[in-house]
């Protein structure tokens, strides 16, 4: 499983630490043993290891070699062991975090590493990268008095990696919370994907015109007035663009696109700089279960000429992919779901950990997670390469 990785050389592979060194220190000076950079290290190789808890970070670290933890900047105690952060240790920090520095600093992170992928890696016949905005609720961290948390992330379609992350608090304020998601990210010539909750003239004005970027948004049956006037385009007289099959879990699916080339203003709902209607008719066939049929309406503002049916028919799948291809790994492998942290920044500290090692993992092509985490139990080693952490001497000192 890990031989899928392939090459995990210093020279490929961004070394994490001068990302996460730039994370403020939450605690007093006075009594600090462990270095910020050295605790973020341990719970970073433990989560790429599957680590799901605090506790499990500290377990990592209890089975680590003396080198191992030198490796991660353990400061040495007497006669020259290592002792790694206790659980009490890093759920405190962890707590205490600048959430969104962490985020930032991951978030960086795996940018540098998917646009060094991307550009050797990626097809010719797609040339721009597509990020999908999507949001998840954190279940175990709401309490009585609390509500759950909520997460506003930015995802690349290829490769799965979450490159920028946001709290929103509740899930009804995760417009507002669009611009300051995309904002550090350079955005020129990129896709962005999102459903018929973002898709605020605002928003899209300054992703466009501001960013640069182009957009395809995806309009479901909670904005009627808009899924009905897409609706209401003579689709009959359109012939079929492309189309799709495959069979896969216990299912056949067909998809056919039609576009539809349209003003700026589609019948008084405002899409600026919108360019085309998109139509996908799919259809499902699961076993033993009768067919089903549905349309499924998208707006975007590239033209015909700088795209494909081929094209919006996948961005648009993979946005909705992004639910398997992130969450499910989150909820599933990392029992996200299952997770009852609540105090302080520590849910989302744990949600950023868990999209560091998915999003690591993805790049470097692992196509099973779970399989990959539960092999790098077993050689933990194998996590240095795989964050770019090399030997330093200058993280062997007292």
């Amino acid at each position: 499983m890990l031989e899928k990785l392939g090459p995990l050389d210093a020279d490929r592979i961004a070394d994490l630490r001068p990302y996460l060194e730039s994370v403020p220190d939450p605690r007093s000076r006075r009594g600090r043993w462990y270095s910020l950079t050295a605790i973020l290290l341990v719970c970073a190789c433990a989560a790429v290891c599957g680590a799901k808890s605090i506790d499990e970070l500290a377990e990592f670290g209890e089975r680590a070699t003396n080198s191992l933890l030198a490796s991660l900047g353990i400061r040495r105690h007497l006669l020259g062991w290592r002792r790694s952060p206790k659980p009490v240790t890093l759920g405190r920090v962890l707590q205490a975090l600048d959430g969104d520095a962490l985020d930032q600093a991951v978030g960086a992170y795996l940018a540098d590493r998917h646009r060094i992928t991307a550009s050797a890696d990626m097809p010719e016949t797609r040339s721009r990268q597509v990020i999908a905005v999507d949001g998840k609720s954190l279940k175990g961290s709401a309490r009585l008095d609390t509500p759950r948390r909520h997460l506003l992330s930015a995802v690349t379609h290829d490769r799965v990696a979450t490159i920028a992350q946001v709290e929103v608090g509740a899930k009804t304020n995760e417009v507002r919370h669009f611009k300051p998601l995309l904002a550090p990210l350079d955005l020129a010539d990129t896709v962005v994907t999102f459903d018929a909750l973002h898709s605020v003239k605002a928003n899209i004005t300054w992703l466009v015109e501001t960013k640069k970027a182009h957009y395809i948004a995806v309009i479901k049956t909670n904005q009627p007035t808009a899924h009905a006037q897409l609706a209401a385009l003579p689709w009959t007289s359109i012939k079929v663009q492309h189309t799709a099959a495959a069979t896969a879990h216990g299912r056949r699916e067909s998809r056919s696109v039609k576009t539809c080339a349209i003003a700026d203003n589609l019948g008084g709902i405002a899409f600026p700089h919108a360019h085309l209607a998109i139509r996908v008719h799919r259809r499902r066939k699961p076993t033993g279960r009768p067919e089903t049929r549905e349309n499924v309406y998208a707006v975007t503002s590239l033209a015909a000429h700088q795209t494909r049916p081929a094209d919006l028919a996948a961005a648009i799948r993979e946005h909705w992919g992004i639910e398997n291809s992130s969450h499910y790994i989150r909820d599933v492998t990392f029992a996200e779901d299952a997770s009852t942290i609540h105090t302080g920044t520590a849910p989302r500290a744990m949600a950023t950990l868990r999209n560091l090692a998915i999003g690591t993992l993805k790049i470097l092509g692992a196509d099973n997670i779970a399989k990959t985490t539960r092999a790098l139990r077993h050689e933990p080693e194998r996590a240095l390469a795989i964050l770019g952490i090399t030997n330093n001497p200058n993280t062997h000192g007292t």
